[in-house]
C-alpha cells in the first residue's frame, strides 16, 4: 500500500510507501506498476540512477531532459535528507513558473513523482545523503538542459543557503527561466 498526496503541481505526486517493521529494521515495496496505475502514474521505466552528495549545500539542478528523450521521475532517498524541487516550465500551462519542495528522506522513505515538463532539482540537507530515481527514458546528452537553481524569479526555498550551494560547472552557468526557451507545451 502507498499514500499518495497531491502537491499544488498537478502531476506531481508525493508517494510514502508503506513500512513493515520489527527490531530487525523495516520491509517496503517502494515500487508497483500496478498499485502506481491505479494512482493514475502507469509510466513504463527503463533506467535507474543513483547519486550521492557528500556535503550539506551541494544543489543538483534544476534539470530536464528535452523531447524526443523527455522523462518521468519517481525520485527517493537511499540514505539521508534532501529537500527535492519540481518546477513547471511546459509552455502555455496555468503553473508556468511555479515550483513545489518537499523533504524527502531515508527515514521517512517518501517519493516524488515529477512527470515529462518539470524541472528537477535538490539540495542536501545532511552529508552523505543518495538520490535513488528512476526514468521513464534513458539519458541522452544531447537533450540534457538545465535552468539557474537560484533564478531570482522563481524564488525557490531549498532549505540551504544560496550564496554558499555547492554546484556543478554546469548548474552554475544555466540561464534563468527568462532567457530559457522550454521545450515543452502544456496540453490539458
Amino acid at each position: 500500500m502507498v499514500q499518495v498526496e497531491l502537491t499544488e503541481l498537478p502531476g506531481v505526486l508525493l508517494l510514502t510507501p508503506r513500512r513493515f517493521g520489527d527490531d530487525r529494521g523495516f520491509f517496503s515495496e517502494v515500487y508497483n506498476r500496478e498499485v502506481m496505475a491505479a494512482h493514475g502514474v502507469d509510466v513504463p521505466f527503463v533506467q535507474d540512477n543513483h547519486s550521492l552528495s557528500r556535503q550539506v549545500g551541494v544543489v543538483r539542478g534544476l534539470h530536464f531532459q528535452a523531447p524526443p528523450h523527455a522523462q518521468d521521475k519517481l525520485v527517493r532517498v537511499g540514505a539521508g535528507r534532501v529537500k527535492d524541487v519540481a518546477v513547471d516550465i511546459r509552455r502555455g500551462s496555468p503553473h508556468y513558473g511555479k515550483w513545489v519542495a518537499v523533504e524527502l528522506s531515508a527515514e521517512v522513505g517518501n517519493q516524488l513523482f515529477i512527470p515529462k515538463g518539470f524541472l528537477h532539482g535538490f539540495s542536501v540537507l545532511e552529508p552523505d545523503s543518495e538520490l535513488l530515481y528512476k526514468c521513464s527514458d534513458y539519458y541522452a546528452p544531447e537533450c540534457d538542459g538545465a535552468v539557474r537553481f537560484d533564478d531570482p524569479d522563481l524564488d525557490i526555498d531549498w532549505g540551504v543557503d544560496p550564496a554558499a550551494a555547492i554546484l556543478s560547472a554546469k548548474d552554475a552557468a544555466a540561464p534563468l527561466l527568462k532567457d530559457f526557451d522550454s521545450p515543452f507545451v502544456y496540453e490539458d
